[in-house]
């Protein structure tokens, strides 16, 4: 059996490594031919070059690979599974032993191996990569890391008062550009505006400091019954504003949610609702990222029983194809379940399980079918 398990995994490992190279390339080219609108632009003293290019491109693969395993380890185990089934090689490893929970158990062993690099490069390599990305842009392009026209919206609370906060971009060293901080009182009056033309987060202290900041305060009166407000303003070249907010959060409010850690989200997520914001979104999101590198178990589970079917010479090219519909299908679903979940407020978790759960029985039942009825 550990000729023979070693012999399936060679083989898989094999071709899975080659459609992911194949696939890595592709994209590859497609960012590089992207990147080459900046080339020759000039930020300073510096100049973006291929090599810039280059690098930005590189580090932006450990983004792809996360996404592309799943489906290369359906396309590279379909493949391996019906040479298999077409050279009668499975066969021979049956009569040798190879029974059906054996091939599922060893099959489950290979895609629980690819559920673990999925979450390492989803996790901790391609965030990594993505922050040197952003500090390589900030520094030859000067680009920031924004989200929409109107930046990033948080709220928090602060003596019963609430304050929201619009941070306009993020550069990668961390510095904030156009901040504005909003305090309503318990009536809903604006009692504070704060604008300042840059920030920095000081995490030790839970305080942000402010640069060239403009402070408009106002007092409110009754007269015989009718309120008027007073309003004083005021400069400030540097400002300390206490706040809860972490750079971690403006960071995960400015990138989107399917490229943040799992970790962080689920921290964004809490921030969220202690200050009574939706986060719908980013709860589905945060499911997806539990249950995708799952859906590799799932691939090889599908691939499995292209290995009991029955054919000599030819058609193996249509059923490869046919897999790989499945597989897109699957992926298809996944995305669908998510935009749908989040329009009809369902649950988090079961959105984003139930297109694995769907699959994994429809998998399941073929190869029942296969090993046990035929």
């Amino acid at each position: 059996m550990k000729t023979l398990r070693k012999l399936i995994y060679r083989d898989t490992i094999s071709a899975i490594g080659f459609v992911v190279l194949a696939f890595l390339a592709m994209f590859f080219f497609f960012d590089l031919l992207d990147e080459m609108s900046d080339v020759g632009r000039q930020f300073g003293d510096v100049t973006y070059n291929i090599w810039h290019a280059l690098l930005s491109v590189s580090l932006g693969l450990p983004n792809h690979l996360y996404e592309l395993l799943p489906i290369a380890v359906l396309i590279g185990s379909i493949f391996v599974m019906a040479r298999f089934a077409q050279s009668s090689e499975f066969t021979i490893m049956r009569t040798s032993g190879l029974g059906p929970w054996l091939a599922l158990r060893t099959m489950l062993t290979l895609g629980a191996c690819f559920v673990i690099l999925t979450v390492a490069v989803g996790d901790y390599i391609a965030p990594a990569a993505e922050r040197i990305a952003l500090t390589a842009k900030a520094k030859y392009l000067g680009k920031t890391s924004t989200v929409g026209s109107t930046g990033a919206w948080l709220k928090e609370r602060n003596k019963g008062n609430t304050l929201a906060v619009n941070v306009r971009a993020v550069r990668a060293d961390g510095a904030l550009t156009k901040v504005r901080i909003f305090e309503f009182d318990t009536q809903g009056r604006m009692v504070l505006q704060i604008h300042a033309d840059s920030g920095q987060v000081l995490e030790d202290a839970d305080i942000w400091m402010l640069n060239n900041a403009q402070l408009t305060r106002f007092q409110y009166t009754d007269t015989g019954g009718t309120e008027a407000a007073q309003l004083t303003r005021e400069n400030s070249s540097t400002l300390q504003w206490p706040s809860t907010i972490s750079s971690e959060m403006l960071v995960a409010a400015v990138h989107k949610p399917d490229r943040m850690p799992t970790l962080e989200l689920f921290q964004f997520i809490q921030h969220l609702k202690a200050n009574d914001q939706s986060a719908q979104k980013y709860e589905i999101e945060f499911w997806r990222k539990v249950f995708y590198p799952l859906s590799c178990l799932v691939m090889v589970v599908l691939a499995l029983p292209f290995a009991y079917l029955h054919f000599r010479s030819g058609g193996i090219a249509g059923y490869v194809f046919g897999g790989v519909m499945a597989g897109i299908s699957f992926f298809l679903l996944n995305n669908v379940f998510g935009y749908a979940g989040n329009l009809q407020n369902w649950s988090p978790m079961l959105t984003a399980a139930a297109p694995g759960l769907i699959y994994s029985i429809l998998s399941l039942g073929a190869f029942a079918w296969l090993v046990i009825r035929r």
